[in-house]
């Protein structure tokens, strides 16, 4: 019968004489964690894994919350560079984290003031308080970028919410009475919906009308009725969801504003059909009208004209400009992206690459710190 030799202990080895001899002892050292991406929040820098909120945050029982999606995308080809914004914009009171170096070109910041523009807008309705004017907003955001050394395609979500009940405000879901917290996040993220198509479900669930939740105001618990029909849209094998209003019209997409191509005959549903004015619609509007030379009617869309259009595509922040193949198993059209959409994506393109100048206004130029050799800029 043999015996395996047992295992020596922790400190322990073997002497040449087969008995045990204890071995020096190193210091133990915890292992390093990942650094986590940097974050703002309630008015500072920190590490997104050193943020604590506790669990009754009134935001996330009560879905009292708002936010933007905001990209940024990396630097163009040489020569598209959009110009710096004057002396004194934007960019010039933000934190200059010990910028004294030369910059560097960076990233840049599309419709940036404009989606914070809204954001103060979303947070008037909810009554939170929003310490910082749009300006510092873009700032901040671009320290952010600076920070987590973001300079390629990227999402920035920024998140206000009711935070908790102030002394004296009695138990409840209300708006006044309540704290406010503000975050601000920020990802790598370039396209993530295919250029070449998706496919969509008309969804039984109707959107939320703005009688009942304002649709102009992109509040956190309002999405709960998006999040259903993508849920439902998913579970029968479509990519997304396209939402009826009240009436039974075309509203829009889950997260996207629709258009509708017919016979050379550009249509979107209008303001009064309950959806977000998206800013990419309208840059899209503005774009077909004076590069295209192509008028878009805002208008009641029926949902029968979904399954007679030529094209049909989505337009938003996030998915950028995607054609819609199929809608309810049927092929809009041919079945593939059609040529208004082809326009849009490359016009979209060009617009958000700063190759449009009529539209360089609405990009926001990140300057990056020239790094020494062997030295990180970022704390």
């Amino acid at each position: 019968m043999t015996t395996s030799s047992p295992t020596p202990p922790t400190g322990t080895h073997l002497s040449a004489d087969g008995g045990d001899a204890t071995a020096p002892e190193r210091p133990a050292t915890a292992p390093v964690p990942p650094k986590t991406p940097w974050i703002f929040h309630q008015g500072e820098f920190i590490r997104a894994g050193d943020l604590y909120m506790g669990p009754g945050l009134q935001g996330l029982h009560y879905g009292t919350g708002v936010f933007e999606g905001i990209r940024s995308y990396a630097l163009p080809d040489p020569g598209t560079t959009p110009s710096a914004p004057p002396s004194g914009g934007a960019e010039s009171s933000g934190p200059d984290h010990g910028h004294d170096e030369p910059a560097a070109p960076g990233p840049y910041l599309f419709q940036a003031a404009e989606h914070y523009a809204r954001l103060h807008r979303s947070c008037r309705l909810m009554r939170l308080d929003l310490p910082h004017s749009v300006p510092e907003l873009v700032d901040i955001t671009a320290e952010l970028l600076r920070r987590n050394g973001l300079t390629g395609h990227a999402y920035i979500r920024p998140v206000v919410h009711k935070l908790a009940l102030q002394p004296g405000t009695p138990f409840g879901v209300r708006l006044s009475g309540v704290s406010t917290a503000l975050t601000i996040m920020a990802m790598p993220m370039g396209a993530y919906v295919s250029r070449d198509g998706i496919t969509c479900g008309v969804s039984s669930w109707r959107r939320i009308p703005d009688s009942s939740l304002p649709v102009n105001a992109k509040v956190t618990g309002g999405y709960a009725n998006n999040a259903l029909a993508v849920d439902e849209a998913s579970a029968a094998g479509y990519d997304d969801a396209i939402m009826l209003n009240q009436r039974g019209e075309v509203a829009e997409a889950s997260t996207a504003n629709l258009f509708v191509v017919r016979d050379g005959q550009i249509a979107t549903p209008h303001l009064g059909s309950d959806i977000l004015p998206g800013l990419t619609r309208a840059v899209v509007i503005d774009l077909l009208a004076s590069e295209g030379g192509l008028r878009t009617a805002e208008r009641t869309v029926l949902r029968s004209e979904l399954h007679m259009a030529d094209e049909v595509f989505l337009t938003g922040t996030g998915c950028q400009v995607v054609p819609v193949v199929t809608i309810d198993g049927r092929p809009v059209g041919d079945g593939v992206p059609g040529p208004v959409t082809r326009l849009v994506q490359e016009l979209h393109h060009r617009a958000v690459s700063g190759q449009l100048p009529a539209y360089r206004h609405l990009n926001h130029p990140v300057a990056l710190p020239t790094a020494r050799p062997g030295t990180d800029t970022r704390p």
